[in-house]
């Protein structure tokens, strides 16, 4: 099988940026800052669809890769613009590139890493030479304005990624990937209306937002992340010491820093970008690496773990060396 290597890394945030105080109490704003690590986000203009994020950072990454198109497009959102039709393909007439395979894939906040394993897959097996994987979240629109506990959490933002066939020779970016999921604690994110299984509200306008049950989550990541970079470090044939740098989705600081500790591994050497973006589910890890690759955190040849864990439940992991010479656009 073919391997892949990263070629085109972009990212996409919305201009407005909107602060704790903007939409909560002083009290309140203070307590998300010190104990969630979420001082701002960026929030799309009201009637943005996800796509138009999508297509933003899917020409960044395209530009970043320099080319004008790619052989197919996978899109990874929990935040689509319709039930029916997918939105990939049309972002794929957005971007000039018409009657290439494009679709949706949904996996919550480990979509990204998911989709990644999937265009490895299609340049594997010779069904595209090149694949763009974007993440787009219009999260605001997900959550309702006045729940404490998902209103402030959330950020919009989407990150791209451009995947080729490697040449006779090169090595692949990517490691190999450890996900998966658990159906039976689906409910524990979730917006329970606005498809099939439910309709329409039943409980109020509140079953059309997403809601989330804390703690819950906090445990289940901190266990599956955790598990999922222990397993994709030793597939890679490392040790934990060996990962210079390990990107993990930004859910909430206290997530993040318990993730250090049981791993037992520097907090130090894992960067965030939570403070001033928020959560960007399915987007957030392509922009941790566009905003890092941009500042010169990633350098070539260091080697980074990545690590995702949301809705589904999803998780996954891989572990990868840094390419020379990539340019991220943001």
């Amino acid at each position: 099988m073919r391997q892949a290597v990263l070629c085109g890394l972009g990212g996409w945030l919305p201009p407005d940026v909107v602060e704790n105080e903007d939409i909560m109490a002083a009290e309140t704003a203070a307590f998300v800052r010190r104990r969630i690590g979420i001082a701002r986000r960026h929030r799309v203009a009201p009637g943005t669809a996800t796509v138009e994020l999508a297509t933003e950072a899917g020409r960044r990454a395209l530009d970043s890769a320099g080319l004008g198109r790619a052989d197919a497009l996978v899109l990874a959102t929990t935040t689509p613009d319709r039930l029916c039709p997918a939105g990939a393909p049309e972002a794929a007439s957005r971007l000039g590139m018409t009657g290439i395979p494009a679709f949706d894939l949904s996996a919550g906040c480990s979509g990204f890493l998911y989709a990644c394993e999937v265009a490895r897959g299609l340049i594997g097996t010779g069904a595209a030479a090149t694949v763009l994987v974007v993440a787009a979240e219009n999260a605001s629109a997900m959550v309702h304005p006045d729940d404490p506990n998902t209103a402030p959490l959330f950020g919009d933002g989407a990150g791209a990624v451009v995947l080729r066939a490697a040449e006779e020779g090169e090595p692949a970016t990517f490691g190999p990937t450890v996900w998966g999921s658990d159906g039976e604690l689906a409910d524990i994110i979730a917006i329970p209306a606005g498809g099939t299984r439910q309709r329409h509200p039943e409980n109020g306008v509140r079953d059309l937002y997403l809601g989330i049950r804390g703690s819950e989550v906090l445990r289940q990541a901190v266990r599956r992340m955790t598990g999922a970079v222990r397993e994709a470090v030793a597939a890679a044939g490392w040790t934990l010491d060996e990962v210079e740098l390990l990107l993990a989705h930004q859910a909430n600081a206290a997530i993040t820093h318990a993730v250090a500790a049981a791993l037992d591994y520097p907090a130090a050497r894992m960067p965030s970008n939570i403070a001033t973006v928020g959560n960007t589910a399915a987007a957030s890890v392509p922009l941790l690496l566009a905003q890092s690759a941009a500042d010169g955190t990633l350098k070539g040849g260091r080697r980074v773990g990545l690590v995702s864990f949301g809705s589904g439940l999803s998780w996954a992991a891989t572990t990868g060396v840094w390419p020379e010479d990539l340019t991220a656009l943001v």
